[in-house]
């Protein structure tokens, strides 16, 4: 019988019950949305920081760089790989951008106290800065054996040098004197105009650093 007094009853039951089903509903729906939402941010997080942090960051940071790095064979004795293999006179002899500096290092006989030095850098003269110099000079430097080892160990620092110590540097060579270097990224010279053009190359016992220009000590 539907008196006053049941609707009264039954309303509050229902006025009763509905904010708890309501509560269940949106409260489970509203648990898995926050969930996914979570899940599908943590997992954008995670790959973005693999994208930022993984291992190819730093393989690239410490990759050979410069304009003359592309003339490099991508395979072989002559290659970066191929190179970081041998001493630093037999991987320069690979190089053919670097075929003249290996025939001096030859003529001044400095082959194995390269190739036997240990945690040294090399700043390798291309082909094209030794055509720089007028023939005739070159030519006599040469054949001078003690000119040429004097001119050729100023090329030599007695430690491995990395990209950051060039920024601002002042470096004791095996001649004896001191070169300088300043620069930074990828945009580094030497003594003020020798630039390198290949930088950071790595071999087994030498950092080089190819330079289109040929340093000469100042005495």
């Amino acid at each position: 019988m539907n008196t006053p007094a049941r609707r009264i009853a039954l309303t509050v039951a229902a006025a009763a019950v509905l904010p708890m089903a309501l509560s269940a509903c949106s409260g489970s729906g509203s648990d898995s949305g926050t969930s996914d939402s979570r899940s599908k941010a943590s997992a954008s997080a995670s790959a973005s920081d693999d994208g930022m942090t993984g291992s190819g960051s730093t393989a690239a940071a410490d990759r050979p760089f410069g304009s003359a790095c592309s003339a490099v064979p991508a395979s072989g004795a002559g290659s970066f790989d191929g190179m970081a293999q041998d001493p630093v006179a037999t991987a320069a002899s690979n190089n053919p951008a670097l075929s003249t500096l290996v025939s001096a290092v030859k003529k001044a006989g400095l082959v194995d106290t390269l190739n036997n030095a240990r945690d040294i850098t090399v700043f390798a003269p291309t082909n094209d800065a030794f055509a720089k110099i007028p023939k005739a000079t070159l030519d006599k430097v040469l054949n001078d054996k003690a000119q040429l080892t004097k001119i050729l160990t100023y090329h030599v620092v007695g430690k491995k040098l990395t990209p950051k110590d060039l920024e601002h540097g002042s470096f004791a060579t095996l001649e004896k004197s001191k070169l300088t270097t300043s620069g930074s990224g990828e945009s580094y010279t030497v003594d003020g105009d020798s630039k390198v053009v290949c930088g950071n190359v790595k071999t087994a016992n030498a950092n080089v650093y190819i330079v289109d220009t040929v340093l000469m000590p100042s005495s």
